[in-house]
């Protein structure tokens, strides 16, 4: 299919990514069309079928990239005691959450809108992301730093309370991020017994 007379594939590509994003997480991905996301990025509506199958295929780039990110991102140091890998990790995924705001949202508000192979696609991602973080819970409890009653309970209370941060947090509001990171390390140390 030709694209539109002066695009460039490594610009609009993206682009409709960037967009797709940007309108999932403002609007929903059932208000969204396929119509208002070419013309957010100014193409014809069937260039838009150049860089993906359709709608369902760009929601779950857009998921798949933002997991795979995430893991590729976020780096354990398993010989590192347990207390200062949770740490590393409350503060890592705040940040990340905040600086991926839209991608964290969509990622948590659209899964219901795959398709059972894309969501199975995505669950394996995210399993390994969890994955991760039990992994630290159960070093702290071998270490005897953490009392957790139920590690996967509190693998999954931990993400959510993590994730929440981008409901909330506006830059130059009364927080800053240092001071976040701070306060969610404390209730995470809480959470944990520790």
């Amino acid at each position: 299919m030709a694209r539109t007379q002066g695009s460039r594939a490594d610009i609009t590509g993206p682009l409709i990514r960037q967009q797709a994003l940007r309108l999932f997480a403002r609007h929903g991905y059932a208000a969204v069309s396929m119509r208002k996301i070419a013309e957010a990025v100014g193409v014809q509506v069937g260039a838009l079928y150049a860089y993906t199958a359709d709608k369902q295929a760009l929601l779950a780039d857009l998921l798949t990239a933002h997991m795979e990110d995430l893991l590729a991102t976020w780096q354990d140091q398993p010989d590192a005691p347990a207390l200062l890998r949770l740490e590393r990790m409350v503060r890592f995924h705040i940040a990340y959450s905040l600086d991926h705001s839209d991608a964290v949202f969509l990622s948590y508000m659209e899964l219901r809108n795959l398709t059972p192979e894309n969501h199975l696609k995505i669950s394996v991602l995210r399993d390994r992301y969890e994955a991760a973080l039990e992994s630290v819970l159960r070093a702290g409890q071998a270490e005897g730093v953490m009392r957790i009653a139920d590690t996967r309970l509190t693998t999954m209370a931990l993400i959510a309370m993590l994730t929440g941060v981008t409901n909330w947090y506006r830059a130059g509001g009364r927080l800053d991020r240092q001071a976040v990171g701070d306060l969610y390390w404390g209730l995470a140390r809480g959470t944990v017994g520790a």
